[in-house]
């Protein structure tokens, strides 16, 4: 089994019974989401920025205008902290106290190196594509020259990361047992809703297969 090395930066401190830090683990919560917050330091000055995201191997690829201040700064090898977490249901214990959430959440520590080429750039932009909606790629108009260059891309290697997962009941004091008060946890399950056609869209047009797969 590999995982990533424990070290000060990575090691999970508050509630590390629920830490992992095994590779295949990390990579599994990576792909089942999309979006991210990248967090990165600037002259002292801390930010956090939402974005999407796909994976390929250990790098991790996300993308923005090559004029906006997260691109700029991170292509110049930036450190970067980067976090995915899944909601999965809220945990109702008997005391408000030991109310809690079921969740999956990564954190990722690494650098980044700005794609330039052509031909990587698309392959990175196909990447975050199908990480956002498998099949969707093929479905579409391909970024043309002046797209591409007005687009960043950045793929940033995961140098270390962990991850927490929690799973089941709320966990109550003893003496709480005895309190008629409903306990339990709400899962959570996420859905797309009923697709809505563009005003513009032509007539006979029917709802991509890709689209069709995430129908609930």
């Amino acid at each position: 089994m590999s995982q990533f090395e424990i070290t000060k930066k990575n090691k999970v401190v508050r509630g590390a019974k629920r830490a992992t830090y095994d590779e295949q683990k990390i990579y599994d919560i990576l792909d089942a989401g999309f979006l991210c917050h990248v967090a990165f330091n600037i002259n002292n000055q801390p930010f956090m920025i939402p974005t999407a995201y796909g994976r390929r191997g250990d790098l991790l690829y996300i993308h923005g205008s090559v004029k906006s201040r997260t691109i700029k700064n991170i292509a110049k090898g930036v450190p970067v902290c980067l976090a995915v977490t899944h909601l999965d249901g809220l945990v109702l214990a008997r005391s408000a106290f030991h109310h809690s959430v079921n969740y999956r959440s990564v954190i990722i520590y690494g650098t980044a190196v700005e794609v330039t080429e052509r031909s990587d750039k698309n392959d990175a932009l196909y990447c975050i594509t199908e990480n956002i909606l498998k099949g969707r790629w093929e479905e579409t108009r391909k970024p043309n020259d002046k797209e591409l260059d007005i687009t960043g891309v950045l793929a940033i290697k995961i140098e270390s990361a962990s991850a927490k997962v929690r799973m089941g009941g709320p966990v109550d004091d003893q003496e709480d047992y005895d309190l008629d008060i409903w306990a339990g946890h709400l899962p959570l399950n996420t859905c797309f809703g009923k697709p809505v056609s563009d005003e513009k869209l032509k007539n006979g047009i029917e709802i991509s297969p890709s689209v069709e797969k995430k129908l609930c």
